[in-house]
């Protein structure tokens, strides 16, 4: 599971998801990627769940690049416990992705076997994704 070494801050705040993504926009080392169209948190074990679908599928050949890291705590109290006494404690890790932020790329192989690799690690994220590929980005369809 992907988690920092250490952090500043035990704990955040929730803080918003608003705009579209500024930075990660671009597929800058494969030449097919998925694209967030909407806002969501990704937990550590569901990039994790994406990548072992990917790499399965491929068969170990070609290369994935992960360009999410999990690095927002997200905290939870207990079940059945009362109101107040303070911030619960840091059950899992998140990465905050914005719409049109590139999660994962991958190259090295055939464009129907990254095709279907990518639509596979799609179905273990918990937002809409689109499969894009260099040639789709230059035009400019991600940007819409």
């Amino acid at each position: 599971m992907l988690m920092p070494k250490r952090v500043k801050r035990r704990k955040q705040f929730r803080g918003t998801m608003k705009g579209k993504a500024l930075r990660g926009n671009t597929l800058s080392y494969g030449e097919y990627g998925i694209i967030a169209t909407e806002p969501a948190w990704i937990k550590s074990n569901q990039i994790e769940a994406a990548r072992i679908a990917m790499t399965r599928y491929i068969k170990r050949g070609g290369k994935v690049w992960i360009k999410i890291f999990p690095d927002k705590p997200v905290t939870a109290q207990p079940a059945e416990t009362r109101m107040g006494s303070g911030k619960g404690s840091v059950e899992y890790w998140v990465a905050v992705v914005k719409p049109g932020r590139v999660m994962f790329e991958i190259a090295g192989v055939s464009e129907e076997i990254a095709k279907e690799a990518l639509r596979l690690a799609t179905h273990k994220l918990p937002c809409k994704c689109k499969i894009v590929s260099k040639a789709d980005l230059e035009g400019g369809v991600a940007n819409e």
